[in-house]
């Protein structure tokens, strides 16, 4: 649920974290001698497309590339040169070697892997996603990547040594949601992506990390140009950035922190909140020492508050800290360590995150540093009350992002609406995600958000009962909304005054707010509601749907409706095979269709198959306890758009049409 709270990354299009950002080549020189190109006329030639290749590596933007790379054969050509970052939206939707033959000078990979209700437990473990043969194909042909961003993938130990062994340039590593691999496989990313050597001047080399590990043969380097590596600076070699978000790690009771070498290092970022096993403190401790550069750190819950006071007296520079589980102090004496002088020391800090196990009588050390505060993540403090929050929040006059529990009450909410004016992004989280459980946040909290910040971009909002009025405030109140995610917990509920469905005020957010990209919708909906998104839906890229309409004419409007939608989740709606049919025309251009416990028949899935033969239609058949079932209706059908035609690592219980 919780993760970071400065990248507190979305499912998505939004940019990649700032550590992935796109890096254009450097421009070239457009001379060149008509007799080395054939003549006049291949000299013109290759002038315009040197002159075109200088003016894409300004453009950085992916979906501003791909229309580019549209325009002609020498735009094709010239963008696929000059392009360094590569996003994979579904690891199945391209063989990876594919992408290596078009482009060549990459640095920089984002793959992302299952769809988003593998979180919520819909989808088996072991359905695929794996990295491995995206990293055997990458290690072969991209020697200079430097940055790797993996989503919701199977990761193994093998293929971080992969990494450390592949790439001598490697620098940033991002882990997301990711899973099957352990504290041995980061004890090789620690020692083996920072490895360097010592030539007999004293300067640091990077000539015996290819022989040591045997790739000088895979990269296709001859010992004259090794040389040339000799006198490189020892940063070459070292990891930079190492951040693992609400990712599965196994504890293989490797003590990974120490293995990082004992010299000076590049880390800019250090983030292992989700990694549940201890470390050694002592190791750590030395680490950030030896680490000047260090911005970004965040702790697991197994270091407690008073080992956070060392390190970030060690530490003042970091702009980003995650605090473990700043409580249960260890010092011994009858005094604690002045917290608070600490945070005061920390000047920098505008990101605060953490807060596992928090003991509230240690909140008010924070104080000192809320007043530079840009993103506060609250996710992991179920025991912070509303009293305790308040104190918190009005000291938080900059915040832009602000995650929380639901705990601190429609009154906490009401603090944060008159304190944070700059709010762009809030998110209020369950204690008890049941359908039965008293949400202490209702209309009241809403409605006072979207009085007090007029600023809002962002917000995905966990209630009980809720207002069509509230929500229809909202829209006007913050028009400039691109995401809005409200999950009202209990099945078909209506407007809890009126008792009327919820279609008018999500008919007002997509009528209201223009620049909507991102919608989630819940409680009682009739079809209604799904014209309303169909006739102002216009640049919906993402739909999630569950508990809602009341017959096939939902998803029509919809998919007729919306031509810009790219992801679409449904669960638990009474679509059907008509319903599934009315999306023919588009499901070309999305990037997948997710369904499960509707009302779609493998007749009708078979259908799409047959009509739209570059369509995977994959029909995913398991219960809650893994086992394959059959029916009148699929279990689950995911469907994406694919260049390369169904996978080859399909397990028992996915069928492919």
């Amino acid at each position: 649920m919780s993760c970071g709270s400065d990248n507190m990354y979305e499912d998505d299009d939004r940019p990649c974290p700032s550590d992935l950002t796109v890096t254009a080549a450097k421009p070239r020189n457009c001379c060149f001698n008509p007799a080395v190109h054939g003549g006049a006329v291949a000299g013109v030639d290759q002038v315009l497309e040197n002159v075109l290749e200088n003016v894409l590596c300004f453009l950085t933007d992916r979906h501003d590339r791909n229309a580019a790379s549209l325009v002609s054969k020498s735009w094709y050509r010239a963008e696929a040169l000059t392009r360094s970052e590569v996003f994979i939206g579904n690891c199945y939707a391209v063989l990876p070697g594919r992408v290596t033959a078009r482009f060549k000078r990459v640095t920089s990979v984002v793959i992302k892997g299952k769809p988003r209700f593998a979180d919520f437990s819909l989808l088996p473990p072991d359905w695929g996603a794996h990295f491995s043969p995206w990293g055997i194909v990458l290690g072969k042909s991209y020697h200079g990547l430097e940055k790797l961003y993996l989503k919701r993938m199977s990761v193994s130990d093998d293929d971080l040594a992969l990494l450390a062994r592949c790439f001598p340039s490697f620098k940033e590593l991002v882990l997301f949601c990711c899973e099957g691999f352990g504290t041995s496989g980061l004890a090789i990313v620690a020692r083996d992506c920072s490895l360097t050597s010592v030539d007999n001047n004293g300067h640091r080399s990077i000539e015996v990390v290819i022989f040591e590990f045997g790739c000088s043969e895979m990269f296709g380097i001859a010992s004259s140009a090794i040389c040339l590596c000799v006198m490189e600076d020892f940063y070459c070699r070292q990891i930079r950035v190492l951040n693992l978000i609400e990712s599965d790690v196994a504890d293989d009771e490797v003590d990974w922190i120490s293995y990082f070498p004992e010299n000076k290092t590049c880390l800019e970022s250090l983030s292992f909140d989700c990694v549940e096993c201890p470390i050694d403190f002592e190791a750590l401790e030395r680490l950030v020492i030896r680490s000047p550069s260090l911005k970004r750190l965040r702790l697991n819950r197994f270091v407690s508050i008073t080992q956070v006071y060392r390190l970030m007296v060690r530490a003042p520079q970091l702009t980003n800290l995650g605090t473990g589980s700043f409580g249960n102090s260890l010092v011994n004496d009858d005094s604690d360590p002045d917290y608070a002088s600490a945070f005061a020391a920390c000047k920098s800090i505008v990101c605060l995150s953490g807060f596992r196990e928090i003991a509230p009588e240690y909140l008010p050390a924070i104080y000192p540093v809320c007043g530079n505060l840009t993103s506060l993540n609250f996710s992991f403090a179920a025991n912070i009350n509303t009293e305790q929050f308040k104190t918190v929040i009005s000291h938080c006059h900059k915040l832009q992002v602000l995650w929380v529990f639901d705990s601190v009450c429609d009154e906490g909410l009401e603090a944060v609406a008159a304190t944070c004016k700059d709010l762009r992004e809030i998110r209020v989280f369950p204690i008890e995600a049941r359908e039965d459980a008293d949400a202490p946040v209702s209309e009241v909290g809403l409605l006072a958000i979207s009085e007090g910040c007029r600023k809002l971009r962002s917000i995905l909002y966990f209630c009980q009962r809720m207002t069509n009025a509230a929500v229809i405030t909202m829209s006007k109140n913050c028009p400039d909304l691109v995401v809005f995610r409200l999950c009202i917990m209990g099945r078909h509920l209506p407007d809890h005054v009126t008792g009327e469905p919820m279609d008018e005020g999500f008919g007002a957010i997509v009528k209201n707010c223009k620049k909507l990209t991102r919608l989630a919708v819940s409680g009682l909906l009739t079809d209604k509601a799904f014209s309303y998104i169909g006739q102002y839906g216009k640049l919906v890229r993402t739909l999630s749907v569950a508990f809602a309409g009341n017959s096939d004419l939902a998803l029509k409007y919809v998919l007729e409706g919306c031509p810009k939608l790219q992801k679409l989740e449904i669960r638990d709606c009474p679509f059907g095979d008509l319903a599934l049919r009315s999306g023919l025309h588009h499901y070309y251009n999305m990037r997948f269709l997710w369904l499960s416990s509707c009302r779609v028949t493998p007749q009708g899935c078979q259908e799409i198959a047959r009509q739209l033969p570059r369509l995977v239609v994959e029909v995913i058949s398991w219960d809650d306890e893994g086992r394959s079932e059959t029916g009148e209706h699929v279990n689950t059908l995911y469907m994406y758009r694919s260049l390369d035609g169904p996978r080859a690592d399909v397990p028992s219980f996915v069928q492919i049409l």
